[in-house]
């Protein structure tokens, strides 16, 4: 039986706003479905004709998601922010599926004062939250861990702490 995709049409690049900000297409056709980590959503498919699979669909306010779409992407594909791509997407059900550390890197990036405080954590200490964060077995504990250390960041308080 085929797949039917998630969408398939012409979307507009956007850019957020200031130094560093992402290029993304957003999916407000998207319903957010089943949540999976703050939302997320894994996919599979092609922005015109450069295949993809294992990327991430993030919810942006009022839960309308977006796609980051890297400068490698947009260089082999040769669009910017402001041309229009063709978005063919498919859901990517990993069973395998793992939090790694880019995907803590791309959540603290959302919430400036947790990256602010990690960015001023020494290598070492990061690492060390880094090995914490993948320290249990279980993926529903490896994503409390993940938002708790967000939390704790953002509030001046050392990763891993207990105390709120």
């Amino acid at each position: 039986m085929e797949e039917l995709p998630l969408i398939d049409q012409e979307l507009l690049l956007e850019r957020f706003p200031g130094k560093g900000g992402w290029t993304y297409v957003r999916f407000p056709e998207i319903a957010a479905g089943k949540p999976g980590y703050f939302g997320w959503q894994k996919v599979k498919g092609f922005i015109d004709s450069y295949e993809i699979s294992k990327v991430t669909l993030m919810p942006m306010k009022k839960g309308v998601l977006f796609l980051a779409v890297k400068a490698a992407i947009r260089k082999e594909i040769k669009k910017q922010e402001g041309d229009r791509v063709r978005v063919c997407l498919y859901p990517d059900s990993d069973p395998k599926l793992e939090i790694a550390n880019e995907d803590f890197i791309d959540c603290l990036k959302d919430e400036p004062a947790a990256w602010a405080a990690f960015q001023k954590l020494s290598s070492s200490k990061q690492e060390e939250c880094f090995t914490w964060l993948l320290d249990t077995p279980i993926l529903k504990n490896r994503i409390q861990r993940m938002a708790d250390a967000i939390t704790n960041l953002a509030s001046g308080l050392p990763f891993h702490s207990s105390k709120r």
